[in-house]
């Protein structure tokens, strides 16, 4: 009794061993198990085979695609062992299975397919049970499937020529591959939750860690051969299949990497290879006959098999369930960010290089995945948040680095971008491509033009190493001398800067001759310091190397309004717009030339469809912006009244001014601004400030929306109302001017207006008073100090008319409005001889102004 006991007790100790890979604990149990129970020594020779060979292939591990041939002198104690144990007979029939099992899988090791499958057909594989085995066992029948299929791969068929022999075949060795795949998860899930229940009922002193369970070349090759073999025939819808089923699987500790790398392949097929027209969501049955699919090699996408035991899965109400391609390929790379996230290897020491290398590029995978399926959808601002969590993996590590600067320029978080950039540099100080990034950012909407000059002169320095990028360097900071010009306050600094400007134009000019920017760039600084004749020639030369350049006809068009040639420039401008219809600049541009050429209502009409185009373009009617706004562009462009008076809302309506207010910020961000300057950094800082307060007060506003439509619906409306102006209509300019101030109410643009409004009306005060809250915001307006000089000198407050007026000259010295207003000042001041020089001055300025300044042309990278 005492002996039975304790070979009950070994027993279940050995298969517990068995189960959770102990080998090398085998040989002492087995020694053990011979002194106490003397009839099963036939099964002490089947446990220390099974011990020696898999000792064996811990330390000798099979590598894919290739076996060893041969016998080994460790192998043959293996063999010796087994068929001790199989000669005698001994055994009972569950163990001379298993004893089978082990010399098949000895065989394959030695290179003897043949006899493998020799030995299996001896076993019947599909007749062991799974219902009630121990849990080794399904390690052993999921292994022992894994390597009839690789065997079925090794021999060649005997007679090759028939297709339907071979197609067979195919299936075969696939149905051994996914029912290895089976039986391996359902084998992996037992072993966990058999640990699992025995780390509960061990007492709470502290012992040894149970070592993680490892996979082996085997079971892996069952769960991983099987879509490689789907996929190689061309059979992408069952590949997919099989993803999902061993995805849906409950998941185990083992099986953790494995997961991960299927989702990651799983979701680059997603992406790359399936649209929206071939998807099927995982819940719903494969379709029978798929464009994914080749066509030749037609099999069906149901299984032929069946298991009496399946591995668990994911079940349970109200599962998400992905319902297009790129919805499922970004949850699958999510899960796999989290999981790499959470076994990322940070440890800088040398016994974890190799770990640390291979998190690395795993996460790196994931990521760059990440960034073509959140690209797809325009999700930048998601994306740069997730290359944000990557930063841990990221030291010294430049794509990520790069990664994370290019998502946050597409997210529109430059100033961060930059700061990115400057560690890319760091990490890659040899690449011109960077700094310039980085000069793009700087030269737009950040307006960073000192930080835009020292990225520049990086390129620069770097001489011969930056190769056909010199020229570009050239070209930035010849772009940053130029709007530093613009910025300069002083007319000595502008010259300066003009000078810097050409001649860093012309240094890219030379180095790249057939660019057609560099001589673009070259013909605009021309044009803005006055060398009209000199400009129009190098933008011909421009156009030459690039007919279709929408900025360079742009200018042409300003060029030919300078020379007074409105009718030309009318038809450059309708030229343009017929390859660029959505382009607001030139819209903008065309609206004054018509109210010069064909009335202006033409030019009513055409910011009628101005309005028309800013819906359809921008369709800010979806459901972040709840519809609020909607109906105002609705009325604005709906046929009600006659077409010369254009619609106008209701501003009893409450929903006139219900557009975003969060986003009052001053209009000299966007480009198509008509000041003759950009705005101080400063101004429009306060101007920000302002309008940030007075959108608070209106708590019925929406806070969500990008910035750049707004401002461009606002151009519009400011558009027409000067048309109004124009036509003497001051009600109409008034509502044009309200609808402009609903979305930014303390842009110094819009104040400006108002008191053009103000003036048209006849109310002097009233207009001082606009004008000085515009110039409180932006000092520098030209436009508005010229008119507050005006007005000042119609009150008869000369000297601060003529101070106004200076500052304004020492601003813009190009600007004949503001040289003929400071002739009048002094002229009714007696300085005749002053005054007069002033009205020559503003007649030769005159005679080359353009019908826009030249500087609404974008100047960037």
């Amino acid at each position: 009794m005492t002996a039975r006991k304790s070979g009950s007790r070994l027993e279940t100790e050995i298969e517990r061993c068995r189960s959770e890979g102990q080998w090398d604990k085998i040989p002492e149990l087995v020694r053990q198990l011979s002194a106490k129970l003397i009839s099963n020594d036939d099964l002490g020779e089947l446990l220390l085979a099974e011990a020696k060979l898999q000792q064996y292939l811990k330390e000798n591990p099979i590598k894919q695609g290739a076996s060893p041939r041969g016998p080994r002198p460790r192998l043959q104690e293996v063999r010796k062992h087994l068929t001790a144990a199989l000669d005698r007979g001994n055994l009972k029939p569950e163990y001379m299975q298993e004893a089978s099992l082990i010399m098949a899988k000895l065989c394959y090791v030695e290179g003897d397919y043949r006899e493998a499958l020799n030995q299996y057909s001896r076993v019947n594989l599909d007749e062991m049970q799974l219902v009630g085995a121990p849990v080794y066992r399904l390690s052993m029948i999921a292994e022992a499937y894994a390597t009839k299929g690789l065997c079925l791969e090794k021999v060649p068929m005997a007679s090759p020529s028939l297709s339907n022999r071979n197609a067979d075949r195919d299936q075969e060795i696939i149905t051994c591959y996914e029912k290895s795949g089976d039986i391996a998860l359902l084998y992996l899930q037992e072993v966990e939750k058999a640990l699992s229940v025995g780390i509960q009922n061990r007492s709470p002193k502290p012992g040894p860690v149970t070592q993680e369970q490892e996979l082996g070349y085997f079971l892996e090759t069952g769960l991983q051969r099987a879509h490689v073999i789907h996929f190689k025939n061309g059979n992408l819808t069952r590949g997919v299949g099989r993803f999902r089923e061993i995805l849906r699987a409950v998941e185990t500790r083992t099986t953790q990497n494995l997961r991960m790398t299927i989702a990651r392949q799983l979701a680059e097929i997603l992406l790359r290879g399936m649209c929206e027209q071939s998807y099927w969501n995982p819940l719903e049955d494969p379709p029978h006959h798929s464009p994914l699919d080749d066509p030749l090699r037609h099999t069906p996408h149901t299984k032929d098999y069946a298991l009496s035991r399946r591995p668990r899965i994911y079940s349970g109400e109200n599962l998400f369930c992905p319902q297009e391609n790129t919805e499922e390929a970004l949850l699958l790379l999510l899960i796999s960010e989290s999981m790499a996230n959470r076994d990322a290897v940070l440890s800088r020491i040398p016994e974890h290089n190799n770990d640390r290398i291979i998190s690395l590029q795993s996460a790196s995978l994931v990521y760059d995945l990440l960034t073509i399926a959140l690209g797809r959808r325009g999700q930048y601002e998601m994306l740069s948040e997730c290359l944000e969590r990557a930063m841990k993996f990221a030291f010294e590590e430049f794509h990520l680095w790069f990664q994370l600067a290019l998502s946050l320029m597409a997210a529109g978080k430059s100033a961060r971008a930059v700061k990115v950039l400057k560690e890319c540099i760091r990490l890659k100080p040899d690449d011109p491509t960077i700094p310039l990034l980085a000069v793009k950012l700087c030269i737009g909407n950040l307006h960073w033009l000192e930080e835009g000059e020292r990225f520049a002169k990086i390129v620069i320095d770097m001489g011969e190493k930056a190769a056909e990028f010199r020229a570009k360097g050239c070209l930035a900071i010849g772009l940053v001398y130029s709007l530093r010009a613009t910025d300069a306050s002083l007319r000595g600094m502008q010259e300066e800067y003009q000078k810097k400007a050409l001649s860093a134009f012309q240094r890219a000019q030379s180095l790249s001759p057939t660019d057609h920017l560099a001589v673009f760039y070259l013909a605009l600084q021309l044009a803005v310091s006055r060398q009209i004749p000199e400009a129009l020639g190098y933008v011909r030369q421009a156009l030459q190397l690039q007919g279709d350049d929408v900025h360079s006809l742009h200018l042409l068009a300003l060029l030919l309004s300078a020379q007074k040639h409105y009718h030309d420039a009318l038809n450059i401008i309708e030229m343009a717009l017929s390859e660029y219809p959505e382009n607001f600049i030139l819209l903008f541009t065309k609206v004054k030339l018509e109210t010069l050429c064909r009335g202006p209502e033409e030019a009513l009409l055409s910011c009628k469809r101005m309005l028309q185009i800013w819906k359809s373009c921008y369709n800010l009617t979806n459901p972040s912006d709840s519809g609020r706004g909607s109906s105002l562009l609705d009325r604005a462009v709906a046929d009600r009244r006659q077409l010369n008076a254009m619609t106008l809302p209701d501003f009893s309506d409450p929903e006139t001014g219900n557009l975003p207010d969060a986003f009052f910020l001053g209009f000299d961000s966007f480009i198509g601004v008509c000041s003759l300057h950009a705005t101080s950094i400063a101004a429009s800082r306060v101007e920000q400030a302002l309008s940030e307060v007075a959108s608070s007060l209106q708590s019925s506003a929406p806070k969500q929306g990008p910035l750049h439509p707004w401002m461009t619906l606002a151009q519009i409306w400011l558009h027409a109302a000067e048309v109004y102006i124009g036509m003497g209509k001051a009600a109409e300019a008034t509502a044009c001017t309200q609808e402009a101030a609903n979305l930014f109410p303390m842009s110094h643009n819009v104040l400006f207006m108002k008191g053009q409004v103000a003036e048209l009306r006849g109310n002097v005060d009233e207009a001082k008073r606009w004008y000085e809250e515009a110039l409180s915001i932006s000092p520098t307006h030209v436009k508005t100090m010229q008119r507050l000089g005006l007005i000042l000198h119609q009150l008869q407050r000369y000297s601060l008319a003529e101070k106004i007026l200076r500052d304004a000259v020492q601003v813009n010295s190009t600007a004949h409005d503001v040289w003929n207003s400071l002739g009048e000042v002094l002229q009714a001041q007696g300085n005749d001889t002053a005054a007069t020089e002033c009205f020559l001055t503003a007649l030769e300025l005159e005679a080359s102004c353009p019908i826009l300044p030249f500087t609404i042309i974008p100047r960037a990278l």
